[in-house]
């Protein structure tokens, strides 16, 4: 084995090749790919798929830059997985889109081993929430759509989860990984979710049947707490946090979700929990129109990887969260070692911390980004009750309408932490910012380009502050700051912007 810093994921077949981007790489840096010490392949990204490989057969693999080592490893391709059709004996599955599947596509999956891979072969299959497990392979081939129903009633019963940063019970998601527990260890390890098809949930129609159920099963308490309910963003807020998510991973360890097209969740599309070791890429995300429909969300989660994935989203394209005040602080558990390169936005909020962040969030890396048609570019966002920290966040090689560092006033109902949140510790380096955002209407508007904005206080609690190589194409480049210190500007380059 080798100290290295690339990383592979493989099948039978193939592997998918990572690695963190050299300090000296810059936006068009060219890397070749070795295998058993023959050049296979050149790539400007730090990812690179290798395929036609043999089963069970261990390879060196090399990538270099510049004729210097970028990383090494070996790796073992696994075996030939057996394939358990869902359509077939003794599961009977139906790809109609009308026939529920639920039943039939559980039984393919609390039969699936180590050995095995449940297999959905083109079609649409109507289901509602299933529950994965330790050690397991689900497949979707082109043209196989996982179609969630829009019944309330298909995601009984209801879990411990949480959302926007508060333990509760939610209904259950379409894929349910692992159980929550803020006091346990992982407890469903070692799951790859893959292929070529569609998982997709319910949507906005069972977001709103879940939530005018739960506004009449609320209705006294509701009226009881009239205060509370007007701190609120809206009169959803409330009934709205129990809607379940696309994939929810609960102290889940070593997940691979690849490949896939993820859609139509009634709120956020995939949230890890208390989980380590999440890799996703070269999906796409898809939940415009949904109200909270972010994308990809680490949640007091450690080592979780996204790469090569687009995103169309009603919220965050990414939301790298740890709790809310004053539970988030006293269950302690950050989001750490979040890394993100090759994501392209082409609708959506971006790339963001927050704002329930008062877990910690520490050593958050973006490379090589796409994320100007997005409305928010890169935030990151806490109110004054958060508590908490964040830290350590490096951004390189991207282009985005604007990098904001500020607190908000929204989602600040709750009991205050009792101190201010610190950020601290930024590097932004080789950034080009349009200060053009995308919003929800789909129209453009101009926007500061960079916005410091930190928490009255005697602390100075938003500080160290680096950009460097900075292009503005703004067509006002303003950058107002507030309440910041120790925040450094070198190479700022201002351009006329680009003409539509």
């Amino acid at each position: 084995m080798f100290e290295s810093h690339l990383f592979a994921r493989c099948t039978a077949h193939h592997a998918v090749l990572y690695w963190d981007k050299p300090a000296a790489a810059g936006a068009r840096a060219e890397y070749t790919v070795y295998l058993n010490n023959e050049p296979v392949g050149t790539t400007h990204r730090t990812h690179y798929t290798l395929d036609k490989l043999d089963p069970q057969t261990e390879y060196r693999v090399d990538v270099v830059f510049e004729n210097q080592p970028v990383g090494a490893c070996m790796l073992r391709t696994g075996a030939e997985k057996q394939r358990i059709n869902v359509t077939e004996a003794p599961y009977w599955a139906k790809g109609d889109g009308t026939t529920k599947n639920t039943a039939a596509l559980q039984r393919a999956i609390d039969a699936c081993g180590p050995g095995d891979a449940v297999y959905l072969p083109a079609g649409t299959y109507l289901t509602g929430a299933l529950r994965l497990h330790s050690d397991m392979e689900l497949y979707l081939d082109e043209g196989a759509v996982l179609q969630g129903t829009a019944q309330l009633v298909d995601y009984q019963p209801r879990i411990p989860s949480r959302f926007e940063g508060i333990e509760r019970r939610c209904y259950s998601s379409l894929l349910n990984l692992g159980k929550m527990d803020h006091d346990d260890g992982y407890n469903c390890v070692n799951v790859v979710i893959r292929g070529k098809g569609t998982i997709a949930g319910g949507g906005k129609a069972l977001a709103d049947a879940i939530i005018a159920d739960e506004r009449e099963h609320l209705k006294d308490y509701l009226a009881e707490h009239a205060d509370l309910v007007e701190s609120c963003d809206d009169e959803d807020t409330i009934p709205g946090r129990v809607r379940p998510r696309l994939v929810n991973l609960s102290n889940c360890q070593n997940v691979w979700i690849s490949g896939l097209t993820l859609q139509d969740s009634p709120a956020w599309i995939v949230q890890m929990i208390y989980s380590d070791n999440i890799v996703t890429d070269h999906c796409t995300f898809r939940s415009e129109g949904i109200w909270n429909g972010d994308g990809w969300d680490p949640d007091s989660s450690t080592n979780c990887t996204l790469f090569a994935s687009e995103f169309y989203t009603g919220g965050d394209s990414v939301a790298v969260k740890s709790g809310k005040n004053p539970e988030g602080n006293a269950i302690g558990r950050p989001s750490a070692h979040i890394y993100i390169f090759d994501c392209r936005v082409g609708f959506g909020q971006g790339i963001c911390v927050g704002s329930e962040m008062s877990g910690g969030v520490e050593d958050v890396q973006v490379w090589d980004c796409d994320l100007e048609n997005s409305y928010s570019g890169i935030e990151v966002k806490a109110t004054a009750k958060r508590g908490g920290y964040v830290r350590g966040v490096t951004v390189r090689d991207c282009t985005a309408p604007r990098v904001m560092i500020h607190s908000v006033p929204y989602n600040d109902d709750g009991e205050a932490a009792g101190t201010l949140p610190v950020l601290e510790h930024f590097t932004f380096a080789g950034l080009t910012l349009t200060g053009r955002a995308l919003n929800d209407k789909r129209t453009w508007k101009d926007v500061s380009p960079v916005t410091l904005a930190g928490f009255e206080g005697p602390d100075g609690t938003l500080r160290d502050v680096n950009f460097d190589g900075l292009t503005i194409t703004a067509k006002a480049p303003r950058l107002p700051l507030q309440y910041c210190s120790e925040v450094t500007l070198r190479g700022v380059t201002c351009l006329p912007p680009q003409e539509d």
